[in-house]
């Protein structure tokens, strides 16, 4: 299978591009080890400090022609493709200002003698990263480990290869040296050879439950540390004393960021019954005014969905859903008389708990809407997911916010706002979402050695 970029819009492949010879893939993985075992490892922090702050100026310099990239790969709104490509060199920022002081090495209070836990790169790590997020999701798997020490090899999600190499070549024009940073163009069978090989020392995977599950099992088969963030179904919860105008604003921001394609994204609206009638009229109004069209003009406030395959899911699992008793309040169907990959901003209710939509996520601009009689039923149906990854609760009584936060089986929870990602904010979930962190002080501490030094 070639790497192929196919303009969700148009339809039209832009680009595609061969699969990893065998031989160039252990080239690279050579080169990679060398550069590690030689060169980064031995560098001092101000030294890759020169070159991530290098990258995300050189980042900033190209945020037009990048933010393009994304948005004829993957379909995303021009403006957010912006908003992504701004978000990715801070977080590069973030970790050249900050990896010294989040690795400094902690004294130990000890009887007799010194002690001190030091923190050491641990080599050549892998990634397997998805397409919604082209360079955001990259940034946040490789600023903190080169600035750690480690080296990073990277599979990208095969529908972006053109995001994919621009952000190789980022790095390599910042002056990060030859096998620093590496992409792959792996084919599926390359990628279990690459997670198995001892050159490799750990692996991270943002992606789909079934791909964490294999990805974990073949790392644990070989003794590797892995990270998963893996999918979400995330709760926002409308308690009865809500401003509700508030709540709206983030329940469109929530739910129909990059056309409703994030893990994080805003799904299952769970609102108390006296703000319910109205919360769900106003919902369906906001909803309506969506305008679908190009993603690279600036008027289009709906984009496609990332491929014809990602639509057709979603068609299925609405369908699914209704025919097991689910009722659709609005959209629910492809948008037709465009070329692109629309779906209709959809409302999906009266939803039980054998309903197969009740467990599943929908990676797209569909909500699923609950009313609910009390706090305590929101706690009880928010925590009914396989899911563990956000959520969002409103309240004007923010002890009550952080009561119910407290309450819900996630990695993360915002209180008056839908999920939002930044640099100094840990990401990542529980359950079916996954295990481990990125960003933030968390960020940098998955992939290194945490090592014991005792003096007597």
């Amino acid at each position: 299978m070639a790497y192929k970029s196919t303009n969700p819009f148009t339809g039209k492949i832009e680009k595609t591009f061969d699969e990893l010879s065998p031989a160039l893939l252990e080239e690279k993985l050579q080169r990679a080890d060398n550069c590690f075992k030689t060169d980064w490892r031995h560098r001092s922090f101000a030294n890759r400090v020169v070159v991530l702050k290098r990258a995300a100026a050189l980042i900033r310099e190209r945020s037009q022609p990048l933010a393009e990239l994304i948005t004829r790969e993957m379909g995303k709104l021009i403006a957010q493709s912006l908003g992504e490509v701004s978000l990715s060199a801070s977080i590069i920022d973030y970790y050249a200002d900050h990896a010294e002081q989040f690795l400094v090495p902690e004294k130990l209070a000890t009887a007799k003698g010194e002690a001190m836990v030091e923190s050491s790169p641990i080599g050549v790590l892998f990634g397997v990263e998805p397409w919604n997020y082209p360079y955001y999701q990259i940034a946040r798997f490789a600023a903190p480990n080169l600035m750690a020490g480690n080296v990073v090899m990277l599979k990208h999600a095969s529908s972006v290869p053109q995001c994919a190499l621009a952000f190789e070549q980022l790095l390599h024009d910042a002056g990060a040296p030859e096998g620093a940073y590496t992409n792959l163009f792996a084919s599926k069978e390359q990628v279990a050879q690459v997670i198995e090989d001892p050159r490799i020392r750990a692996v991270a995977l943002t992606g789909s439950e079934a791909a964490g599950a294999i990805v974990a099992a073949l790392a644990g088969k070989h003794l590797k540390k892995s990270t998963l963030e893996l999918g979400g179904s995330d709760a926002f919860i409308v308690l009865e004393d809500a401003d509700l105008d508030k709540a709206l604003k983030h329940a469109i921001s929530g739910r129909m960021g990059n056309a409703g394609q994030a893990c994080t994204a805003s799904k299952r609206f769970i609102v108390a019954e006296a703000l319910a009638s109205s919360f769900l009229e106003k919902f369906q109004v906001a909803l309506g005014q969506f305008v679908p069209g190009d993603p690279m003009d600036t008027a289009t406030t709906l984009a496609p969905l990332s491929s014809a395959q990602a639509l057709e899911n979603l068609l299925k699992q609405v369908d699914s859903a209704v025919k097991h008793g689910a009722r659709v309040v609005m959209g629910g169907k492809r948008i037709n008389g465009l070329a692109g990959n629309f779906m209709q901003p959809t409302i999906l209710t009266d939803i039980s708990a054998d309903n197969p939509a009740f467990k599943e996520e929908f990676f797209g601009p569909v909500a699923l809407f609950f009313r609910v009689s009390s706090e305590a039923a929101a706690v009880a149906l928010a925590n009914d997911s396989p899911f563990g990854l956000g959520g969002s609760v409103f309240t004007q009584d923010i002890e009550r916010g952080k009561r119910v936060a407290r309450s819900i089986d996630t990695g993360m929870m915002f209180i008056n706002s839908a999920a939002v990602s930044s640099p100094e904010l840990p990401f990542g979930g529980v359950k079916n979402s996954g295990y481990g962190r990125e960003l933030s002080g968390a960020g940098i501490q998955e992939f290194v050695n945490k090592k014991l030094i005792r003096i007597s």
